[in-house]
């Protein structure tokens, strides 16, 4: 599908109304883990940021949203979707492209910090989506070790990579990571207290000599359960969702 009908679209508010983004009512649906990708990377006026697989923007706006000044850069394999993000802000620069056959010109750039947010599922143990724009979106055609070294290239040196993952896939994203990235520091997010981390943000350092760090889990649930419908994240996760703080990482 190379566009959407405006039948087809939702006009969605972000970070308490601060953004709003164009997204298909059916297909892939930006959620919380991107916004909470975006909240922790530490970025800072006039650095370049590189977004792997880009969707409709969700995570390299939502940056923007809190940091000015940035030269954001998306890359977006499917065309209707990298439509959507240019719709969403004419000044963010989308190239269309597979993350493994991007074009020289940008393979020859180097940017700050690169970010993604690569598919969960591995379709050998899961089911695949029946709409091919979430199917896309969400189930691993391209390996996470592509996805990690891919971002390790386009680094400048002491740039940083950042990642949003499923936990049970942090030992294949450290294992991907090249020999040349340093630092490495994990924060894992649990639904509520008491239970197990389901996610983890991971960043490493281009030539980073830091030790290996493994942070407290971040909870994003008042409560050991759900209690009753309505927003129940707690005050730190509630910023960062709804007013686009930033989340100490």
């Amino acid at each position: 599908m190379d566009s959407f009908g405006p039948d087809t679209l939702t006009q969605d508010a972000f970070l308490g109304g601060k953004l709003h983004l164009w997204q298909p009512r059916k297909g892939y649906r930006a959620g919380v883990d991107p916004v909470l990708l975006a909240a922790t990377i530490p970025a800072r006026a006039g650095q370049r940021v590189l977004e792997l697989g880009c969707g409709v923007g969700a995570a390299s706006l939502c940056l923007g949203a809190r940091v000015s000044g940035l030269q954001l850069t998306g890359v977006e394999i499917q065309p209707a979707y990298a439509a959507l993000a240019r719709l969403n802000d004419p000044t963010f620069e989308v190239v269309e492209a597979d993350i493994d056959a991007m074009p020289l010109a940008l393979r020859q750039r180097q940017f700050d910090h690169v970010l993604a947010n690569p598919p969960y599922f591995d379709r050998h143990a899961s089911i695949a989506a029946t709409n091919s724009g979430r199917e896309t979106a969400l189930g691993e055609a391209t390996p996470l070790e592509t996805w990690v070294k891919v971002a390790a290239k386009r680094l400048a040196p002491k740039g940083q990579a950042h990642f949003i993952h499923r936990a049970e896939r942090l030992p294949d994203l450290i294992r991907a990571l090249p020999h040349d990235m340093g630092s490495i520091e994990v924060l894992p997010i649990a639904p509520r207290i008491g239970r197990l981390a389901e996610l983890v943000i991971l960043r490493a350092r281009k030539s980073g000599r830091g030790a290996f760090r493994l942070n407290a889990p971040l909870v994003m649930h008042e409560g050991p359960r759900h209690m009753v419908d309505g927003d129940s994240y707690v005050p730190q996760i509630r910023a960062a969702l709804r007013e686009g703080a930033a989340l100490p990482f």
